[in-house]
């Protein structure tokens, strides 16, 4: 059975048929299990064939009644609450897939937002639970659909920490559930695959019917580092590999694993291209950042973010992967101009961009005629832009929708938008600043 709506609804109705019991049991210390709950089949379909159809935003449904965190089909009371004067503490941010909207976990359940213009969509605040909970430790969205994958984190998680909650915010509630032995650190999601990163272990799933289809041992992975391309049909995933400063690529079209040796120190972030071609790096030094060609290992450009060791937070490609963006815990956010061969690796790039590329700032070229005399940090590539933040505090990047800008989240909820100068470089404008936990709609 199956339903049809209208494309200017954002939210299909979705039908659930009790699908036979299945059980993944992978031969190792951490296993998972997929729950007694409903085929989310239809709900993932539907979602995303609407979501395609009218690329709109989110919308808030109905409330749900209350239940247990306990209860098998969790369904916990789902609301939006009036003006409150006190902000919840901020768990988790991220993007999502096309760097349009964004996801925040709070100590009382998430929120999403539309980044440009910057305004909330909507929030699901828990209440009602036997145990007080309310937490959201991770918050992932697929695109702009109503489906999105949770984790309970903070002092007083709402679900447990070994298990993945998938919600349908049209129905608010969850649909899917899959269960570990050990901690859930990190959740990505495409149209067709869900990816579950445990400690040292990583799980692939199909999408509408939650069967495992791959599972990849690793290095010790606290911070949960795994990314995957968003090209439909050609997926590519990259995570930590079995010894320090090792990254592991799937190439699942292909069936190819390639393993890449970026650095001599532990790796503590990474970002792919959607196409899965390029792959950026950084080490637990933090002074160095290095991009890859995903399909043979290569190295293809280094840039330096700095000669102290760092803290790096966030790393994010614009789309045509002409720049990428660096944030850490020195409180600046830099710009990094990519010289990469686009036509070789089948990027599309619009007209003029690789003239721009060819005359745009390089802080490392005036000092070229130097290179082989001096070390090699005296002839590194620096940043063409740069945005001040507070030191120490924990921000996320990604490149915004309008031309030259970059988009910045900050722990403490604060929104940036910045716009940088392609042509000379320096300082970045401040566009926005707004803290988007504040409880007004209107920034």
């Amino acid at each position: 059975m199956t339903s049809t709506l209208s494309a200017s609804s954002a939210w299909p109705e979705s039908p659930f048929v009790p699908p036979p019991m299945s059980e993944n049991s992978p031969d190792s210390e951490d296993r998972s299990s997929l729950s007694d709950l409903s085929d989310i089949s239809a709900a993932v379909t539907d979602a995303v064939d609407d979501e395609r159809r009218s690329q709109t935003s989110v919308t808030s449904p109905t409330n749900a009644a209350a239940t247990s965190v306990q209860n098998v089909n969790p369904s916990p009371n789902s609301i939006t609450l009036p003006v409150d004067s006190s902000i919840p503490n901020v768990l988790y941010l991220s993007f999502n897939q096309d760097y349009g909207c964004f996801a925040a976990g709070t100590d009382r359940g998430f929120r999403i937002y539309n980044c440009d213009p910057l305004r909330e969509i909507f929030r699901r605040d828990f209440t009602g639970n036997s145990n007080g909970g309310g937490g959201i430790g991770v918050v992932q969205m697929l695109f702009r659909c109503n489906i999105l994958a949770l984790v309970g984190g903070g002092p007083e998680p709402q679900y447990p920490l070994n298990k993945v909650m998938i919600w349908d915010d049209h129905q608010s509630r969850c649909i899917g559930e899959l269960s570990f032995r050990s901690e859930v650190k990190s959740v990505r999601l495409r149209r067709d695959r869900i990816v579950v990163v445990l400690a040292q272990k990583i799980f692939v799933y199909n999408f509408s019917d939650l069967k495992l289809l791959h599972q990849i041992e690793t290095v010790a992975n606290p911070k949960g580092l795994c990314e995957v391309s968003q090209v439909s049909g050609s997926m590519v995933l990259v995570c930590p590999g079995l010894q320090k400063g090792q990254v592991r690529v799937e190439h699942y079209a292909s069936k190819r694993t390639k393993f890449i040796m970026a650095h001599d120190s532990r790796i503590v972030c990474f970002a792919l291209t959607n196409d899965g071609r390029l792959l950026a790096t950084s080490s637990s030094k933090g002074t160095l950042v290095r991009i890859y060609n995903t399909l043979d290992g290569s190295l293809v450009q280094e840039v330096r973010r700095g000669a102290d060791r760092a803290e790096i937070f966030s790393l994010a490609f614009s789309p045509t992967a002409q720049w990428l963006a660096v944030s850490s815990d020195k409180g600046t956010v830099h710009v990094f101009n990519l010289k990469v061969d686009s036509a070789a690796l089948g990027i599309d790039r619009p007209r003029g961009a690789s003239e721009s590329n060819a005359t745009s700032p390089s802080a490392g070229s005036h000092l070229s005629f130097i290179r082989g005399v001096l070390p090699k940090y005296f002839s590194s590539e620096w940043s063409v832009a740069q945005f001040r933040l507070q030191e120490g505090l924990q921000h996320i990047v990604a490149f915004g929708h309008q031309k030259n800008t970059v988009v910045i989240l900050g722990m403490d909820g604060s929104f940036y938008r910045c716009q940088y100068d392609a042509a000379t470089g320096g300082e970045m404008i401040l566009l926005e600043h707004h803290s988007f936990l504040k409880s007004e709609e209107n920034f």
